[in-house]
């Protein structure tokens, strides 16, 4: 046998070698011992190679590149070199083994050939795989999902239902898909979380539009969304026909792969009417809407339809937890488990748990939350989304007497309208719901402190962007309806409203509809004639703001003995105001703000009572007449903003065309004047008329200096002792140069700079040609608005003047721009830097650089804005000329860039 199987192997081998011979190979089972530890070498390189393109890939992806398609093949083909090199080595030890004779044979002559054989070729493919891995770069520019990120509420399990919802994203014969679920159960946060998700995962799409749709949906609105997003904002577009927009619309959307998100649907909207492309698995778009009806879902056609749920038992009782706060539920022994109860009342529903959390937050003893879960207990309130609103009445029946009315005052407003904070105070205050004050100032105090209550119970939400600077708050649509229901059935006895804001109302109300009615709302309707006489008796508040009137009947105010608040505002097309309102002898707030009248009438002499008067943007009134001011003896606020009197003008007038003698003669004598924005001064002597009287310095909220001619050198410190100023535009001022040059009478030296430029909120600078630098804004700590537009010689926005700064602050070394949060600069040829060095800028959110060629650095560096991010707006080829202080702080500030080219339709 032994001689057998000396013959057999030898004959093997000698085969084996002919083979080699034949096909001229080396042995591979003589190079075995050689070739399988240069395979393990090789196969620890390639695994380098490997992490290091993958690093590259990975830091790449983090800047919103995407990987090249050779780079995935090349890692991709890697991972399978790897696999099968680690198998060969992982049966190297068993073939070494067979070797005998010095390792020039085996005892498996064939099986260690083969082997040897595959070693070997794995080990030339992995010097080529190798040699191909030298990639110049890993990642290019891609084009992104154009996705406008939401604030979100992230508290709130989603996580499994954002899964679903995705999964159908992703699938190809999904278009359309429906999430529907009740009021306040967090469809919103579903649809904002989805939205932003694409900021992150673009999944291929060329864009993503939001759209709220709302109970009264209008689809001249969506279009002018989707226009904004996608190209058509400006007025031009906006004054085309719906026919028109649609056809816009749908000529851009259907060469794209788009997102379209439409949030609160309450019936079907017509795709095609809008301009909105049907999904389809051809052009590979996705249609998803909310909605609180699954048979909306049905009338648009979903493929798929989601139920967003209430939260488990155990994600509600943690949301509960995390708003109560543990210092609450820690506070006595026994409130831990009566928080259980009062959680388990709410059933899982979001809003409810958020809202009632947040009105228990500083109830301490088990007296109060065993009394509210009586409240919840015992809330039997008919229909109207019965779920939901007895749960959301037991925060407004926490709320005062006077916190109850002024909630239920925002219900005035349309669904989803952002309500200027300020202008709903004074409301307030004219209507006397603030009675703790008799002055509009400190009535302010009041009015904040409620509203900061409504926000902290979730009755109100702050918006936290506006394109204005203002402060803004809103109503959530559940809340606002749990409102509407509560005013006009729980309490209608003490409350009587009637509200068809934005209800698309092409006529007055039926006049049998006034009787009764304390308040009433039909702002922002295509109402076009007020041609009744209602009779309203109770009558004390009036929105007819954002109509299409152009004459109101002279009759129309005769039977409104009560009225003490009249919103006109917005009425573009009224010209003038009916003598019959001189019936309103009880009226003390009236806003025509925005309209087209010309003149004012003398009857509204008879006003009296008038606390509040707005003429701001009444870009055609031409004739006050002498004496209508001063007749307004009770006058707290008074509001000419952008009124702009040009021409020739009657005697009698109190505008003269931008000095204002007449007019401030008038105002001298309003003696309870707290808040004034007067038209635009005109001249310095007229400035100066305004800054001797202690009435204007100290009620003036917004001044506007238009118009400048002779004055080459202003003196910004003349301002300083303006106690409320908030707004300050110069424009127009060719020849003026800025300066802070010190005054004869200044301030003792203990005190520190004055309360008008601490005031001081924003500052717009147009057409100043002579300007060069405006490092006097350091005296405005609070400045959070700063415009600058058009100023052909400012090279600098601050020249590092800290000595002169520091001479009249008193603080050796100020910081600038601390509060800023939006800085805009536009057509200046020579700006050539905002600041000597880099700002902390703790508060900023927007910068927007509009031709300002020369600009090749912003105040900006890695600690810059931490924690906040800030959007720059601008051209790509500024953005990428601009020089930074190193790469890595190019890299973080690369996802705040926003094109500012507008995309061509």
């Amino acid at each position: 046998m032994g001689n057998c199987f000396s013959v057999q192997f030898s004959f093997e081998n000698i085969l084996i070698r002919g083979w080699d011979s034949t096909v001229g190979h080396a042995s591979y089972v003589c190079k075995l011992k050689q070739t399988l530890p240069a395979l393990s070498a090789a196969l620890d390189e390639l695994k380098a190679q490997r992490d290091d393109v993958q690093t590259k890939v990975d830091l790449a992806e983090r800047r919103q590149l995407k990987r090249l398609e050779q780079v995935q093949l090349w890692l991709s083909n890697a991972e399978t070199i790897i696999t099968e090199a680690e198998r060969l080595i992982a049966d190297g030890p068993v073939e070494i083994n067979n070797l005998c004779l010095g390792g020039c044979v085996s005892t498996n002559c064939l099986s260690t050939y083969k082997f040897g054989k595959k070693v070997a070729e794995k080990l030339e493919e992995m010097k080529d795989h190798m040699n191909k891995g030298s990639f110049e770069e890993v990642a290019q520019t891609q084009l992104p999902a154009s996705v406008v990120v939401r604030p979100e509420e992230r508290p709130i399990a989603l996580e499994s239902t954002i899964r679903k919802v995705w999964s159908c994203i992703v699938d190809k014969s999904v278009g359309i898909i429906g999430l529907y679920g009740t009021g306040g159960v967090g469809k919103t946060t579903l649809l904002t979380r989805i939205n932003n998700k694409f900021s992150t995962k673009p999944e291929g799409f060329d864009i993503v539009i939001w759209s709220l749709v709302s109970k009264d949906y209008n689809v001249e609105k969506i279009q002018d969304r989707i226009g904004g997003k996608i190209g058509f904002p400006n007025e031009c577009w906006k004054n085309k026909s719906v026919d028109q927009k649609a056809e816009d619309i749908y000529r851009v959307l259907h060469n794209k792969r788009f997102v379209v998100l439409l949030d609160d649907l309450w019936e079907r909207v017509d795709l095609n009417k809008v301009g909105i492309p049907k999904p389809s698995q051809e052009n590979g778009s996705k249609l998803i809407f909310t909605t609180r009806s699954l048979e909306v879902c049905g009338e648009m056609e979903a493929q798929k339809k989601i139920r967003v749920e209430c939260l488990q038992p155990e994600k509600a009782w943690k949301l509960f937890q995390d708003k109560v706060g543990d210092e609450t539920l820690n506070s006595h022994p026994d409130i831990l488990k009566l928080a259980e109860q009062v959680a388990k009342e709410c059933a899982g529903l979001p809003l409810a748990l958020i809202t009632i959390a947040r009105a228990m937050a500083c109830k301490t003893t088990p007296g109060e939350w065993r009394y509210a879960i009586e409240k919840l207990k015992r809330s039997t309130l008919p229909k109207m989304e019965k779920e939901v609103y007895p749960l959301l009445k037991f925060s407004y029946d926490n709320l005062s007497s006077t916190m109850k009315c002024c909630l239920l005052y925002c219900c005035l407003y349309p669904e989803d309208h952002n309500i200027p904070k300020r202008r709903l105070v004074e409301y307030w205050f004219c209507e006397g719901l603030l009675n703790e004050f008799d002055i509009i100032n400190e009535a302010q105090m009041q009015g904040d402190h409620i509203i900061n209550s409504l926000l902290s119970a979730c009755l109100l939400e702050r918006v936290e962007e506006s394109f204005d600077g203002k402060e803004y708050v809103k109503m959530h649509d559940v809340i606002r309806d749990m409102c509407l229901w509560i005013a006009c059935e729980v309490e209608e006895k003490e409350e009587s409203f009637f509200i068809k804001a934005g209800a698309q109302l092409s006529e007055e109300p039926d006049l049998t509809a006034w009787e009764g009615v304390k308040r009433m709302s039909v702002m922002q309707n295509q109402i076009e004639d007020l041609g009744g006489t209602p009779k309203c008796p109770n009558l004390r508040t009036l929105f007819l703001g954002e109509n299409k009137f152009e004459v109101i009947s002279d009759g129309f105010f005769q039977f409104m003995p009560h009225l003490t608040v009249l919103n006109l505002s917005g009425n573009r097309g009224l010209e003038t105001l009916p003598k019959g309102i001189s019936k309103l002898t009880s009226l003390e707030c009236l806003d025509l703000s925005g309209t087209a009248i010309r003149a004012l009438p003398i009857e509204l002499k008879s006003l009296t009572k008038l606390k509040m008067l707005d003429l701001s943007y009444m870009h055609h009134l031409r004739r006050i007449p002498q004496n209508l001011i001063s007749s307004f003896s009770k006058l707290q606020i008074l509001r000419m903003r952008n009124v702009h009197v040009r021409g020739s003008l009657e005697e009698d007038n109190v505008l003269d065309g931008g000095n204002n003698e007449k007019l401030i003669e008038e105002l001298k004598s309003l003696q309870h004047l707290n808040i004034l924005v007067m038209p635009g001064i005109q001249s310095m002597s007229a400035l100066e008329r305004v800054l001797s009287l202690r009435l204007f310095r100290c009620s003036i909220e917004t001044l506007e200096l238009w118009y400048f001619k002779e004055t080459k050198v202003f003196n910004v410190l003349c301002l300083e002792n303006m106690e409320r100023l908030e707004i300050l535009w110069f424009r127009a001022c060719g020849n003026m140069e800025m300066r802070m040059e010190k005054l004869h009478t200044r301030l003792p030296p203990s005190s520190n700079y004055t309360a008008g430029f601490r005031t001081l909120r924003e500052v717009a600078i147009m057409h100043c040609h002579k300007l060069k630098d405006v490092t006097w804004l350091f005296l405005a700590p609070n400045l959070r608005s700063l415009w600058i537009n058009e100023c052909a010689k400012i090279e600098v926005l601050s020249e590092g003047k800290l000595g002169e700064v520091a001479d009249v602050v008193r603080i050796p070394y100020p910081t600038p721009f601390l509060k800023l949060q939006d800085l805009n600069l536009e057509r200046l040829p020579e700006l050539k830097s905002i600041y000597r060095d880099a700002l902390p800028f703790p508060c900023l959110k927007r910068i927007r650089v509009r031709k300002c060629p020369e600009l090749k650095k912003l105040p900006l560096n890695s600690d810059s804005a931490k924690g906040n991010h800030i959007v720059i707006h601008g051209r790509p080829d500024w953005w990428e000329q601009l020089e930074w202080e190193n790469e890595a702080t190019r890299n973080a500030f690369l996802p705040s860039f926003r094109n500012s080219l507008l995309p061509i339709p």
